[in-house]
């Protein structure tokens, strides 16, 4: 019996872009996480440039 044919990382890829576009909250839900992780790094590099 043969295996099942694997999904190369460029079709896994894809595949998740594609699920992504097509739901406008996970990318509100990823746009906020962006925001809070770049704002975090302005705080912390802020904090240090102050010391």
């Amino acid at each position: 019996m043969r295996k099942p044919m694997r999904s190369t990382m460029k079709d896994l890829i894809d595949e998740n872009k594609k699920e992504l576009l097509s739901d406008p909250s996970a990318i509100n839900e990823i746009e906020k996480k962006l925001d809070d992780k770049k704002a975090n790094e302005v705080y912390v590099d802020n904090e240090t440039a102050n010391k």
